[in-house]
């Protein structure tokens, strides 16, 4: 006859420490168990642990649309929007980077980065900037947490804007893009009007329709 095994009584209170951010399910509790496999666990990595939450400008292009619409969002063509800012004191609101903007903008334009270059050095942003240089681009841009904040200190909340980047985008559907394409111009009106703008316009067809059309532009020297 032989003699069963005694059973450790520390065994059956076991907690392994875990990661923060680990939950564990007990797999099965035998009524008697001689090995560590009493107290093997199912460890499940908690999703809200490892995905941070979305910022505004990073919400699904379906949400900012239908933003956009609902708050009359409306998209002028080049040759409209420069006769608003001449006859209507619309303002118009570059949000490419400095460095383009420098280049080549239409008079009067103001100009607030809606994305930045990555100009930090600590451990993800040297990982951000390796990811970037895989795909053969070197100058990785992060969006601009201090977007909003700099144009409340430029235009108050009733002032008229015309919002424009380089392609602008567009909101119109069509076969290829039945909820149009989204742009920097487009995120950037949508970050307006869910902070209280009023007078929110888009330049549809970009500064690049703008420039190719001839229309009236400046460049600043350096």
């Amino acid at each position: 006859m032989i003699a069963s095994a005694a059973v450790n009584p520390r065994l059956s209170f076991y907690r392994p420490r875990l990661p923060s951010g680990l939950s564990c399910t007990p797999s099965s509790y035998p009524a008697a168990a001689s090995s560590r496999s009493a107290s093997r666990r199912v460890c499940v990595r908690s999703a809200a642990a490892t995905k941070p939450a979305k910022s505004p400008a990073e919400e699904d292009w379906k949400i900012k649309r239908e933003l956009l619409l609902q708050k009359r969002v409306r998209s002028v063509d080049v040759k409209e929007a420069l006769r608003l800012q001449k006859e209507n004191n619309f303002v118009i609101l570059d949000v490419r980077p400095e460095a383009e903007f420098k280049e080549a903008h239409p008079p009067g334009a103001i100009n607030v980065q809606i994305y930045r270059l990555i100009k930090e050095w600590t451990a993800r942003d040297i990982a951000r900037r390796a990811a970037f240089a895989f795909f053969g681009i070197f100058t990785g841009t992060e969006e601009n947490p201090e977007f909003v904040q700099s144009v409340e200190s430029k235009l108050d909340k009733d002032a008229k804007i015309i919002v424009a980047c380089s392609t602008g985008g567009t909101m119109k559907p069509s076969q290829s893009l039945p909820e149009g394409l989204q742009s920097r111009s487009l995120i950037a009106a949508y970050l307006l009007v869910l902070n209280g703008y009023k007078n929110v316009f888009h330049l549809e067809g970009g500064l690049y329709k703008w420039f190719k059309e001839g229309l009236p532009a400046e460049a600043e020297e350096e």
